[in-house]
């Protein structure tokens, strides 16, 4: 199959691991926005850790109600801000947040949506749900990144709603970011084979 320029490759081309395609209106809004290839890479290899995760939840702890949907389209959208801040794709930023939740908002997404954008690096803040802390772990674990205090709060939120023993939630949930952890160098090099600038 031949793709016409990077951001079709980024979108659709084969990737080791494989990667799930991004929901049709996330690829026509990237499409509509001239994202850049490497975003799109980015956002298809996040999206895919997000359906591992939620596919994780729904067979362990299917008595705990998470919106599938809205967690995958957050996955799939958190940095389409930096459509915006180009910059922020190779250098550290947090102007992308804000800006991807106003670009969503303009674009018809409601809030409920639109705030992924803005939540996927603040999993602290007040309000803060599963859903929200599901995106941010897929948005660390896509490239191996653990960061105990974020994981800590997805092990506490499944054990209280659970009634389960935290260390066993802890082993679990540890099992399943080392299992995606081990794709990680294939997304790595997936996404770093696009260009930052179409």
């Amino acid at each position: 199959m031949r793709f016409p320029d990077a951001l079709s490759q980024a979108l659709h081309a084969p990737a080791d691991p494989p990667l799930r395609p991004l929901p049709d209106p996330v690829v026509d809004l990237l499409r509509s926005l001239g994202a850049p290839p490497r975003l799109a890479a980015h956002l298809r290899a996040v999206h895919d850790v997000a359906v591992q995760l939620v596919t994780w939840m729904d067979h362990r702890h299917p008595q705990i109600a998470v919106d599938r949907a809205a967690v995958l389209f957050g996955a799939a959208t958190h940095d389409i801000g930096k459509t915006v801040h180009t910059d922020e794709l190779s250098e550290p930023g947090s102007s992308h947040e804000e800006a991807g939740r106003a670009l969503l908002s303009a674009h018809g997404f409601g809030p409920d949506l639109a705030r992924f954008a803005g939540t996927h690096a603040s999993w602290t803040a007040p309000g803060t749900t599963l859903e929200d802390l599901l995106v941010s772990v897929a948005d660390k674990v896509w490239k191996n990144k653990r960061l105990p205090e974020l994981e800590d709060l997805v092990v506490a939120r499944l054990a209280r709603a659970t009634g389960g023993q935290h260390w066993e939630e802890y082993l679990a949930f540890d099992d399943l970011l080392t299992h995606i952890g081990d794709g990680a160098d294939g997304r790595l090099a997936f996404q770093a084979s696009f260009p930052v600038h179409a």
